[in-house]
């Protein structure tokens, strides 16, 4: 089956129909009263006071008491689990599912040894004496057990995501609607994860891995070198490099030689590309220090990324841009499929990229930079001190003063900081997409060195797509609106969703695991909210 780009999360995260409408407030269920025990698939009914009676005695499922009338009102109080022949075969593939979910993420909470009790029961009761109250509370510790695990998988922590810094709106699911179209589903199809290809299924694939991977990792670490070891050395610390790409699945073949080989040449290479790391096939010191990372830290890194892709909300629109900030790439994703990507620049430590998403609207070609005040406090008035020419050599000019401040701005040009062309997607951080005079810093590895705004590789390219449906634009007419001297607003006919999202792992469109930095520490302040320290 076809791997798709973890970048396609909007797309694939929610594979049923139903998670895509929004949680409703005041909603008003009406009861359907056409389904009776002559119309409806089979003739198990409850009554309202039973449903009652059954929250007073399961507190943990209380939560949930506005779902489970919802649910069961809408059907007339007629049961979800079992039909005429029984209990249904849906409900043993929800308890597989629970079984694989706990399995995978070392998660006990999310089986329930009374539910499973009550099945094997129910399942082994060839003779039909089960009694039928017996019958009632599995059928309702079923959709309890799915409200709990639906949560879980999609909700997620109760996390205040702003406190995290990520102002993305979060993902909101009508947990009644999504058990009623589950159970429409074939049995087989059962699984709020059920794409294995979906970006939250890989990683918790991968999260597995590495739970195995804990128990049997080597306590040594691999020391660093003086200077990078490079293909046809040999030393000792070969093999160990070997032993660990080895367990980490880098290296397919391993052996006890310290010579380095081709074969580890290109298991170099696949585990810098998977870290973002320079690659050159040289091992240095930044390769080991990634080498060294234990299992222990890889798995909490997972979980926070999957509790990330939990909070995504899920978009209508088959066409957008998204920016992965740890990545230092931007996607172009057209009609679902992700047709190109950018280098990008992104903003250093001291001013992160905001993680927000909103709508690119204006191409600005030939665009002014109005230098943000912090700037002209901290670095252009000492600047003017230093070199009163630095305006004119810089090609700026003073167009007024505000709070005590002169209101400076760069003239369109070769000099200028936004390079030639900017796009624009209105948000309240100053945020947007912009060209760049200093490309050579694309090269590096790292690139977190902005104001906070995003500079991008190739921005003609970008202006191209932008304006691939506009007949009034080709190549010759963008190359000359980025050469003008004044600037030029082009409103865009549609606007594109744009998406700054923070993902440290991922799985790959080639189906590789990919870790990287936290270069903002949004993983540690996460951390700190997930786990007991």
């Amino acid at each position: 089956m076809k791997r798709y780009h973890f970048l396609l999360i909007f797309i694939l995260l929610v594979t049923i129909e139903s998670c895509k409408n929004a949680l409703t407030n005041n909603k008003i269920i009406i009861r359907d009263t056409s389904i009776t025990k002559i119309t409806s698939f089979n003739t198990l009914f409850f009554d309202s006071i039973q449903l009652t009676n059954f929250l007073l005695l399961h507190p943990e499922l209380s939560t949930y008491e506005n779902q489970f009338n919802d649910f069961y009102k809408g059907r007339n109080y007629q049961y979800a689990w079992f039909d005429k022949d029984g209990i249904t075969d849906q409900a043993a593939h929800f308890l597989n599912l629970l079984n694989n979910d706990s399995n995978e993420l070392q998660d006990s909470s999310m089986l329930n040894p009374a539910l499973i009790q009550l099945y094997n029961t129910l399942h082994n009761d060839t003779l039909h004496k089960t009694p039928q109250d017996s019958i009632l509370k599995t059928e309702l510790l079923f959709t309890g057990q799915f409200f709990l695990h639906a949560e879980k998988v999609y909700n997620g922590s109760n996390i205040n995501t702003a406190d995290l810094g990520w102002f993305i709106p979060r993902k909101k699911i009508d947990l009644t609607n999504l058990l009623g179209e589950t159970l429409k589903l074939k049995a087989s199809e059962i699984g709020l994860t059920a794409d294995t290809n979906s970006p939250y299924k890989q990683l918790q694939t991968q999260l597995s891995f590495y739970y195995q991977l804990a128990k049997k990792e080597a306590t040594d670490s691999i020391p660093f070198q003086l200077k990078p070891l490079k293909k046809g050395i040999s030393a000792q610390v070969i093999k160990q490099i070997k032993n660990r790409l080895a367990e980490l699945g880098d290296l397919p073949i391993n052996d006890s030689l310290m010579k380095y080989d081709s074969l580890l040449y290109k298991a170099v290479v696949l585990f810098q590309k998977r870290m973002g790391l320079s690659v050159d096939g040289a091992i240095g010191n930044k390769m080991i220090e990634a080498l060294n990372v234990p299992a222990a830290k890889r798995i909490k890194q997972l979980l926070i990324n999957m509790e990330r892709l939990r909070w995504l909300p899920v978009i209508k629109d088959s066409n957008y841009i998204l920016v992965n900030i740890p990545e230092y790439k931007l996607h172009v994703i057209d009609s679902g499929k992700n047709i190109f990507d950018l280098n990008v620049i992104v903003g250093k430590t001291a001013n992160g990229t905001v993680i927000f998403n909103s709508q690119l609207k204006y191409i600005v070609f030939s665009p002014y930079w109005n230098v943000p005040a912090s700037i002209v406090e901290k670095e252009i008035l000492p600047a003017i001190a230093k070199n009163p020419k630095y305006l004119e050599k810089n090609n700026m000019e003073i167009t007024g003063k505000s709070k005590g401040l002169p209101t400076i701005r760069q003239k369109p040009g070769p000099l200028n900081s936004l390079g030639l062309v900017k796009f624009l997607f209105p948000n309240n951080y100053d945020i947007y997409l912009h060209d760049t005079p200093n490309r050579e810093l694309f090269t590096q590895s790292s690139r977190g060195l902005s104001h906070g705004c995003i500079r991008i590789s190739n921005p003609q390219k970008m202006a191209a797509y932008l304006l691939r449906n506009d007949t009034t634009w080709n190549a010759a007419t963008i190359d000359t609106a980025m050469h003008q001297p004044k600037e030029k607003w082009v409103t865009l006919k549609k606007t594109i969703p744009v998406f700054i999202v923070y993902f440290t792992a991922w799985v790959d469109k080639n189906g590789l695991l990919n870790f990287r930095k936290d270069i903002y520490g949004h993983d540690e302040k996460m951390s700190l909210k997930l786990f007991k320290q």
